[in-house]
């Protein structure tokens, strides 16, 4: 039995949305047509992609592996409908990207990929800096477009940003952690902990709207600037983490597996997109770098 593109849409909104409901919505179908896709889907790979519980969804370690594949493979069904449809047209000049470290690790690579392939006359040139600079970049024309954190976008008037995806925070805990066993998490289950923060820049903001939350001071066991470090730290048992899902992954560099769950309370989401200068001339080549990224976050919605 084959899996079906079908399978794969119905899989990654079930993913992305956190519940068969919301799926279903995002879709504009049944939720009994969701649930039996995915039964199928879990059927034909032999592994549990979800773990059901009273409010949704927790995707499993083998489900996260997948959704990475289903996202690819939307993406790639995007790029060549998108590649038959400009035909022999073949776009040439320069584009000059921005982009921040978080961003550089976890998104860009994916959509810089397909815009080499359906691109090969255009000339990239890219540059990884903080949030901040990266804004200097843009305001005085040194700068295309940025794929970057807009959550804490400064100069709003002058630039324009389109956000192409927004990640909740979620609690990264070692595999037996006794929070994993319990039905839910909330903030004051947090607070006992001893946290290991990402002190990286584009995150200072959220970081500190989220120890806020807290309402007392926090158990900062560990501060880094290496994601693979908090993945490390939080696998071996020296704390728990609050990331968001966007930089998640089942397992450490070492292979120690890391568990992801939903803290109740209101948390703050990063949000991520791509900015550029308000009323400037957009070249073509940054045209279809706009445009690739909004059909690649269409294939994802679909």
């Amino acid at each position: 039995m084959s899996i079906t593109l079908r399978q794969i849409r119905y899989f990654v909104a079930a993913a992305e949305q956190g519940t068969v409901s919301g799926a279903a919505h995002t879709l504009s179908i049944s939720q009994s047509a969701v649930t039996e896709s995915i039964k199928d889907l879990e059927a034909i790979l032999g592994v549990s992609l979800f773990q059901r519980h009273a409010r949704g969804l927790n995707i499993t370690p083998e489900g996260q592996q997948f959704l990475r594949h289903a996202q690819s493979i939307l993406a790639e069904v995007s790029t060549a409908t998108r590649l038959m449809s400009v035909g022999d047209k073949q776009v040439s000049g320069s584009l000059n990207l921005g982009v921040t470290s978080l961003t550089a690790g976890y998104v860009l690579s994916d959509i810089l990929s397909r815009y080499r392939r359906l691109n090969p006359e255009v000339e990239v040139e890219a540059i990884e800096d903080t949030g901040e600079y990266l804004e200097h970049l843009l305001i005085g024309g040194e700068l295309d477009v940025a794929v970057m954190v807009t959550s804490n976008l400064r100069n709003t008037l002058a630039l324009q940003a389109e956000i192409f995806e927004v990640s909740p925070f979620r609690l990264w805990l070692p595999i037996d952690h006794p929070l994993g066993r319990q039905q839910s998490i909330t903030l004051a289950d947090v607070a006992q902990e001893k946290l290991i923060v990402l002190d990286v820049d584009e995150m200072e903001n959220e970081a500190v709207r989220l120890l806020s939350a807290f309402g007392k001071r926090p158990r900062i066991a560990f501060r880094t600037r290496s994601v693979e470090a908090v993945r490390s730290l939080v696998a071996t048992g020296a704390g728990v983490a609050l990331l968001p899902d966007l930089v998640y992954r089942p397992w450490s560099l070492e292979g120690d597996r890391i568990n992801s769950r939903d803290v109740s309370g209101k948390l703050p989401v990063v949000q991520v997109g791509l900015v550029w200068r308000r009323g400037s001339q957009i070249s073509e080549a940054t045209r279809e770098f706009i445009a690739l990224t909004q059909a690649r976050q269409a294939a994802r919605d679909r």
